[in-house]
């Protein structure tokens, strides 16, 4: 599940790279070969020297299975062309040093030194603890590798619910993996290893409580592809979603409201599910069937928790049905697993805010075959599935709606099916 958040370590310079056209503001994909230039000499002029090399992994859209990841269940995401970008040599010591594009300042302190969130001295405060824990998890998992000097440079909008903490996770891991020889990156069993090592990275030293949802997608989806991922045992099945011969597009709208899932909200919501899945005697809420749903929700006892695990099981059943139209080549049909999607995080999982039903709503009136919020909400973006056609006056329609209700105006990205991380440079 989604937990980036907006960088909070010094003073942000630079918090995106939109670009107006007709009154709407779109993020474009960044040009691979330009970027990857700039920050590599970004790195030299930071730490006095060429980097190794320079890596980008993606940011990630979920087509439907939210808030199931922790639940064993099944999601279906697909990465992003907006990526983070990291230029990173390998040091002979154990320092390691982390610069950011987006931030003025820093981190720099020893590997040996780094210890979990909440444990007092040895925590890596704020957006520069998503790069350190990755050779700190690394090393947890048997690796002997050192420190390094990185320069990241982050092209997946902040806080926008697409996984910006994830792509800066995963693009330092393939650097440790090509720099360091670990020989994890090249198929997909060690891809897996590799996000392993990530969300460890995330759950214990940034402190966010993540599924592993969006290393997946970073580090492990194909171009053209949607991924079917099953978080009991995160084997992977790549689903063909070519929106465009379809004459579709996927438009993303981020609303601008801050999000975050490091205030307690998304850990109570998955505290609840272990609760509820401890009172059924099931592993996990994935292991209760649809047909068996309102039994179990008569045997919970309050009813907050039956609307979570409602939504959880209800939810896991959708993408099971969105993965059969996908297989038969109908993805113009998921609309309305979107939209029953979104009536449940709003309603059940109560994850949505004002500002991405704004969105989901408008969207719909404009024409959108189905829409929803994406990622852990609470802010951040919707999604909306649109005839290519309609895409920039559905675009047009909730830039408006929102500019009557004098919220902050909202931008807008273009969702293609990407590949997933790789080195650049």
């Amino acid at each position: 599940m989604n937990t980036d958040r907006v960088l909070d370590t010094g003073r942000v310079v630079n918090t995106g790279q939109a670009v107006g056209v007709g009154g709407v503001r779109w993020y474009p994909a960044p040009d691979v070969d330009r970027v990857a230039g700039l920050v590599a000499a970004r790195f030299e002029a930071a730490f006095g020297d060429r980097p190794g090399g320079v890596w980008a992994a993606p940011g990630r859209v979920n087509v439907i299975g939210e808030h199931v990841d922790y639940t064993a269940g099944l999601c279906l995401p697909f990465a992003l062309p907006h990526r983070t970008f990291v230029a990173v040599t390998l040091r002979a010591d154990g320092v390691v040093r982390v610069r950011s594009a987006q931030v003025e300042g820093g981190w720099a302190g020893e590997l040996d030194g780094v210890r979990p969130a909440g444990s007092g001295s040895g925590v890596v405060e704020g957006w520069a603890g998503y790069a350190v824990g990755v050779p700190w998890a690394l090393r947890a998992a048997g690796f002997d590798v050192p420190g390094a000097d990185v320069m990241v440079d982050g092209r997946v909008p902040l806080g926008a619910g697409l996984s910006s903490s994830a792509a800066l996770e995963c693009a330092v891991a393939l650097a440790y993996d090509d720099l360091a020889c670990l020989g994890l990156g090249t198929g997909d069993a060690g891809r897996a290893l590799l996000a392993a090592a990530c969300v460890r990275a995330e759950t214990q030293i940034a402190g966010a409580p993540t599924g592993g949802l969006d290393q997946a997608a970073s580090l492990r989806c194909s171009a053209g592809h949607a991924m079917l991922l099953d978080c009991r045992d995160f084997t992977v099945e790549l689903m063909p979603f070519d929106l465009a011969a379809g004459g579709l597009e996927l438009l993303v709208i981020d609303t601008r409201a801050h999000h975050t899932l490091l205030d307690g909200q998304y850990g109570s919501r998955r505290q609840t599910c272990e609760e509820a899945a401890r009172i059924l005697a099931v592993p996990a809420l994935r292991d209760v069937p649809v047909a068996g749903l309102d039994d179990a929700l008569t045997a919970l006892p309050n009813p907050r928790m039956r609307r979570r695990v409602r939504h959880v099981v209800t939810e896991i059943d959708r993408v099971r049905q969105a993965a059969v139209l996908l297989r038969a080549g109908q993805a113009g049909d998921i609309g309305q697993l979107l939209d029953a999607s979104h009536h449940s995080l709003r309603d059940d999982y109560e994850v949505s805010c004002g500002e991405l039903d704004l969105a989901v709503e408008a969207a719909r009136r404009a024409g959108a075959l189905g829409a929803r919020m994406t990622g852990g909400g609470f802010g951040g973006s919707a999604i909306a599935l649109c005839r290519s056609a309609d895409v920039e006056a559905v675009a047009r329609h909730v830039a408006d709606a929102f500019a009557a209700g004098e919220s902050t105006a909202p931008v807008f990205l273009r969702a293609t099916p990407s590949a997933a991380g790789s080195r650049v440079g």
